[in-house]
């Protein structure tokens, strides 16, 4: 099997609501596992992304270790900060990437802080992205998916695929 180019992807998440928590999004991403993982893990790699088309990344900062922290910010292309913050769980390199996630546009988002699973799976030099957003409730859940995500996550996986593509190349 041939790895897909980029321009041949745009927009080819697939995303699922598997239970009454958790949103699933898969994505085949054109590069071998090794390079997906750093767009994912390298703070100048993750600012080229992150915000998709919706905004320029301000911030990032990633202490990659278990227990480590980590925090995003943009600047919206409506003139409003949004910034997402967490703590790592589980670091297995280009395998397994697992930490929380609080948005910290509302109140108390640390009660609704979900849990971020990434699976990395190559083959053929190609990587599957399996992506498991755990929420504490079905609320929070649909309110994740009611906010557009799908939309910016789309945009932020394509430039995903452009930089990886462009590590592995």
């Amino acid at each position: 099997m041939t790895a897909t180019t980029p321009a041949q992807q745009r927009g080819s998440a697939v995303l699922t609501l598997p239970n009454d928590t958790d949103i699933q999004v898969v994505r085949r991403f054109a590069a071998p596992a090794a390079a997906v993982w750093r767009v994912f893990t390298e703070p100048d790699l993750v600012a080229r992304w992150w915000a998709g088309q919706r905004g320029t990344v301000s911030s990032v900062e990633i202490d990659l270790r278990v227990g480590g922290a980590y925090r995003y910010v943009m600047q919206a292309d409506g003139g409003f900060e949004v910034a997402f913050h967490g703590e790592f769980t589980e670091i297995v390199p280009a395998e397994r990437l697992e930490h929380t996630e609080v948005f910290e546009g509302i109140p108390d988002g640390d009660a609704a802080a979900t849990l971020n699973t990434y699976s990395f799976v190559e083959e053929d030099g190609a990587t599957t992205l399996t992506l498991v957003t755990r929420a504490p409730s079905r609320e929070v859940r649909d309110a994740i998916v009611g906010s557009g995500m799908e939309g910016g996550l789309q945009e932020g996986f394509d430039l995903v695929d452009e930089l990886a593509a462009g590590l592995a190349a």
